[in-house]
């Protein structure tokens, strides 16, 4: 990637700051107010492990194991909308404040990797949100989740860093990005097929959550994808910078209302 235009970086320096102040703010109070207006909703998250089947055994005469369940701690919902708020909160207030000087220095350069740290956080975070509102409860399967965004995610930080100075992008990192993030919504489609075919029950607004959030989460992608082809306005590293904070602002905000209105509102 051909580094960005030092002039470009320093005339619009300014600006660029304060965006990210106003988009710190806007998550923040957003976070707060999740948390001041919700109703208390909590999800049991267990773990499956195998153990011997006491009865089994007796009538088979030989060791019989049984998948068993076991209740470890509730999950708060609104403290984890609320989390994705202050998480990203958290990096533009950081880029905006103490990191400045090196957050325009990465700019220059083509790079944000706060930006990406930020995703690999709070997107998992979203991820594993949906998976519980899908009635995904077990633990291992919610960590599985989370690890495959972050590392989705920080995939475009790799991405960023070795195409730096390039002149053509070399797109490996993008595809297995790609195929990271796709898979925690393959999980997600299956919970919800299971639902469907077995006569379970899956909540109207979580199919609304699912479509919404999969096509601003393949806008994202798409970002990468043009930021590094540089078509049309492209061409320049703060355009798509500022793309992917309104793209990360309005997602989080699509998502935390829709819960809100179908589980959280008093």
């Amino acid at each position: 990637m051909a580094l960005q235009n030092p002039e470009t970086i320093k005339q619009n320096s300014g600006r660029i700051i304060i965006w990210n102040k106003w988009l710190g703010a806007a998550h923040f109070v957003q976070g707060c107010i999740i948390l001041l207006l919700s109703s208390t909703k909590t999800f049991p998250i267990s773990t499956s492990y195998q153990a011997l089947d006491p009865l089994q055994t007796a009538n088979a005469g030989h060791a019989v194991f049984a998948t068993a369940t076991r209740h470890i701690f509730d999950l708060n919902l609104a403290a984890i909308v609320a989390g994705f708020f202050f998480i990203s909160a958290a990096a533009h207030f950081f880029v905006a404040t103490v990191y400045k000087k090196q957050y325009l220095s990465g700019l220059k350069q083509g790079s944000n990797r706060v930006r990406w740290i930020d995703y690999s956080l709070s997107t998992g975070v979203m991820l594993a949100a949906i998976g519980v509102l899908s009635g995904i409860y077990d633990l291992s399967t919610l960590v599985l989740i989370f690890v495959l965004e972050m590392v989705a995610s920080l995939l475009g930080l790799a991405m960023e860093a070795y195409n730096k100075g390039k002149r053509g992008p070399n797109w490996l990192a993008f595809v297995i990005s790609c195929i990271a993030a796709i898979t925690p919504w393959i999980a997600l489609a299956l919970y919800t097929w299971g639902a469907g075919a077995y006569g379970g029950h899956m909540p109207g607004f979580v199919y609304g959550i699912l479509a919404s959030i999969f096509v601003l989460f393949v806008c994202i992608a798409g970002n990468v994808y043009l930021q590094f082809k540089k078509r049309g306005h492209w061409a320049s590293y703060l355009f798509s910078e500022k793309v992917y904070m309104i793209l990360n602002l309005t997602t989080k905000t699509v998502l935390a209302w829709q819960i809100f209105a179908g589980a959280l509102r008093p």
